[in-house]
């Protein structure tokens, strides 16, 4: 029988700190526990057995949501130098039971108490002890220092600072609080004092900060073998005045955790580690009291319904610049002094190197060994063991960028903060909707990557077809895995697809609030885009879309059903501009079913009815504009002929041409919708140059206003500079009419025409001045040729040179 008096060590650490997580494991070699408790949601000890799975590839984050609200959610994030992830990685190791301590997630994610602002306790210790920059103080003190004493020497300064905190835990004082924290320096029930009990982990994750510096190797002891005397420095710091506060979350989480290890002492174990934040360490510490005030305080906790699983996380997300609480400034540059145990600081500096190189910056053997130098000398000059992340920063500050902190900026964003992905099992607990994601880009070969990378598909082969409808369906669901963008390769047609991929863990969020829809992608899709276009406020122009992004995804469980609806809501619909910012999409749908497939016949009599009501209501909607009304309709006009043109369909073509005759006829429209139906109605033949020469003579003839004037030319040129480039009859013609403007006329219509000739490009702009500069020296086009002398051999030397290229490109 065992008669040995249990043991519990208090670990106190700062969340991914890799000091601490060294000086931990270290610690729980030396301890040996058979039960460890972390600090973190207790209902997710079912999860801890993931941890031993090759595939679980830290960053990783517990998630938990509300399944009837998956907006509801909270994650707890782990990085490989996390302490809390090295103690899982030792439980599983050595065959140690792992268990969470914390509160549970259906606690967390059911309480809506404020937590009040508990201020900065590592701020305090780092002012007191003369630092203006805590990150360093915790730098020279922990990370730079490894040893298992120091969880002592910070659970004693936690525990002073959190006798001159502001406390909510006055209305236990009559029963004795079991918040009065006593004696700060042992562990509670522990005679061993080989390993340090005791600490704490450095901060709840709600006010956790990273630090810049860390250790590297299991080096805690300076060159010359001096020992870093951590206990003093630290207890020394305690501030004579302090702004902190316990609140009542806090308290209520530390009464959990007492509660735990009580269930565990109970339950049989010896030795047990409890690694948490350090500001909570003294209230695990010493004898841990009666029960009975911890479970009146507990006693009424709100709960919901909560499911956990773990999800990827990235390092960006670990960063404090991304809003986590907890999050670090350098979770790069940890990483690299966690996993690089030998020379950190000259493989540190030969990666940088090599992202200098990456943006084709001169950076030799010689800048990298130059700048460790003055890394290790920095370190030297402030006493420190090593050379930390701001030691690192001016070195590469100096020898490497000249002092450019553009260039500093592509280091710190891509190796200190840098951006990692982790990875969980398949087998991992998770909605079917993500099974079913994670399931098909398997299939299709598209891994989530942290980093931005572009994807071209070819519509032609039925893989990237796939791919294209899933990265199609997630947009839908509101997961932008993918961005649709131009791609490098030319696009010679509607064959081609270029995206942007890039993966962020809040994905994983909407992919569960996604799963309401169904429990596959396709499924998924189809159901909210018809619960979409089922909407009472519905518009023809979104069912439009949605019919063209129905094709995009392949949803052809929701195609009827849009069509239907698209039938109903475009017969209700007086409003002719809605008619045509609908019709280019039902055009590009058209197209679209042609590249992929797919049959969309049912379409053709939607888009002719939409022609056949656009050209009836299109005379009566050009009358009486303003400007910006006109110019809008322009637009739209625009994009309808395009989108007719492309249909290339007679019958359709020749109405809407039609109608666009009979609208360019009438002196009661607005200039700039003229002006662009002549244009329209030129590049289709339906009128010859004679006579756009003649309506353009008469929009400039004496009766009209000069803005009537700028605006039909507006509408005849806007976008079209070639046109005074080579049609030097129409340029003649416009150069005449500005020239015998009055000064004041002048004024008033230059705005419109800078703005006209300002969407020119530079070339053509500076082709139309060479040509106005030739009509006013009384020079033709025929004239300039001329005077062109031609010589025979040159020109015959042209041809076979073109020849012979024309020749190899066969």
């Amino acid at each position: 029988m065992n008669n040995t008096e249990p043991v519990t060590r208090v670990f106190g650490i700062r969340h991914h700190g890799p000091g601490s997580a060294r000086s931990l494991r270290t610690a729980l070699h030396e301890f040996a526990p058979d039960m460890i408790l972390i600090e973190g949601p207790a209902d997710a000890d079912p999860l801890v057995g993931f941890v031993a799975a090759d595939t679980m590839t830290p960053p990783v984050a517990l998630l938990a949501y509300v399944p009837d609200a998956p907006a509801r959610a909270s994650f707890w994030p782990f990085a490989v130098f996390s302490p809390e992830w090295q103690a899982m990685r030792y439980g599983v190791d050595h065959e140690v039971p792992v268990r969470f301590c914390d509160l549970p997630a259906s606690a967390v994610l059911a309480s809506e108490d404020e937590t009040r602002e508990q201020g900065d306790p590592l701020g305090e210790l780092a002012a007191a002890a003369g630092y203006d920059d805590f990150e360093r103080w915790w730098d020279a003190v922990i990370e730079s220092a490894p040893d298992s004493a120091a969880f002592d020497a910070i659970t004693e300064a936690m525990g002073a600072l959190r006798d001159d905190s502001d406390s909510d835990s006055d209305s236990d004082s009559d029963t004795g609080s079991p918040y009065d924290i006593g004696g700060r320096g042992g562990s509670a029930t522990s005679s061993d004092s080989g390993s340090g009990s005791n600490g704490s982990d450095a901060n709840h994750r709600d006010s956790d900060s990273g630090s810049s510096g860390g250790v590297c190797g299991g080096e805690g002891a300076s060159s010359d073998g001096r020992v870093h005397d951590i206990s003093s420095e630290v207890a020394g710091s305690t501030p004579r005045e302090s702004n902190l506060v316990v609140d009542q979350q806090t308290l209520r989480r530390e009464a959990y955790m007492r509660q735990t290890i009580r269930a565990a002492l109970k339950g049989g174990a010896q030795r047990v580690a409890v690694v948490c934040g350090a500001w909570h360490a003294p209230a695990l510490s010493g004898p841990l009291g009666p029960a009975a005030p911890d479970a009146r305080l507990l006693k009424g906790l709100p709960k919901v319904k909560a499911s956990l699983t773990w999800v990827p996380w990235t390092h960006s997300r670990l960063a404090s610049t991304s809003g986590y609480g907890a999050g670090i400034t350098s979770p790069g540059w940890y990483h690299h002094l966690f996993t690089e145990t030998r020379q950190p600081i000259a493989r540190w500096l030969t990666r940088v190197a090599g992202v200098l190189r990456g943006h084709d910056l001169p950076v030799s053997s010689a800048h990298i060994i130059e700048a460790v130098c003055l890394a290790e000398s920095l370190a030297a000059l402030r006493n420190r063991p090593l050379a930390g992340l701001s030691e690192v920063t001016e070195a590469v500050r100096s020898v490497m960028c000249g002092g450019d902190e553009t260039l500093l900026r592509f280091v710190t964003d891509e190796l200190v903060v840098g951006e990692q992905l982790g990875g969980v099992p398949d087998n991992t607990p998770t909605v079917p909707l993500a099974a079913d994601l994670r399931a098909r880009s398997k299939s299709l070969r598209l891994k989530p990557e942290a980093l931005e990378r572009a994807l071209d598909l070819d519509l032609r082969k039925e893989r990237d077809v796939e791919r294209s409808h899933l990265l199609h369906r997630l947009r839908l669901l509101g997961v932008g895995w993918g961005t649709p963008t131009v791609g490098e390769v030319r696009n010679t047609g509607t064959f081609r697809e270029s995206w942007s991929l890039r993966w962020q863990p809040e994905f994983e969020v909407r992919i569960v609030e996604a799963a309401v829809w169904g429990n596959t992608l396709k499924t998924a899709a189809e159901a909210k885009i018809l619960d979409l276009a089922n909407r009472d406020d519905v518009t023809v122009t979104a069912l439009a879309d949605a019919l063209e992004t129905a094709l995009l995804a392949d949803l052809g469980g929701a195609t009827d059903g849009l069509i239907r609806r698209l039938e109903a809501v475009a017969a209700l619909d007086t409003d002719v501009t809605h008619l045509l910012s609908a019709l280019p999409g039902l055009t590009r749908t058209l197209r679209y079913g042609d590249v992929r497939g797919t049959d969309t016949k049912a379409l053709l009599h939607v888009a002719d009815g939409l022609l056949v009501r656009i050209c009836a209501g299109l005379p009566s909607a050009v009358t009486g504009l303003d400007v910006d009304a006109a110019e809008a309709l322009r637009a739209q006009l625009d994009a309808a002929h395009t989108a007719i043109s492309v249909r290339d369909d007679e019958h359709a073509t020749d109405e809407w041409l039609t109608t666009l005759h009979r609208i360019a006829d009438r002196d009661d429209v607005h200039g700039a919708i003229t002006g662009r139906l002549v244009r329209l109605l030129c590049d289709a033949e339906r009128i010859d140059d004679a006579e756009s020469a003649r309506r353009l003579s008469a929009a400039l003839s004496i009766g009209n206003t000069p803005a009537a004037k700028a605006a039909w030319i507006d509408g005849f040129l806007g976008g079209r500079g070639l046109l005074l480039v080579h049609d030097r009859e129409l340029l003649r013609r416009i150069d005449e009419w500005l020239i015998a403007l009055p000064e004041d006329q002048f004024v008033a219509t230059l705005p419109l025409l800078r703005r006209t000739f300002g969407s020119f490009e530079s070339g053509e702009r500076r082709a139309i001045g060479q040509a106005s500069q030739a009509l006013r020296d009384g020079v033709s086009t025929s004239e300039t040729a001329a005077t062109i002398a031609v010589d025979p051999l040159r020109g015959r030397m042209a041809l076979h040179a073109a020849t012979a290229i024309l020749a190899a490109a066969q």
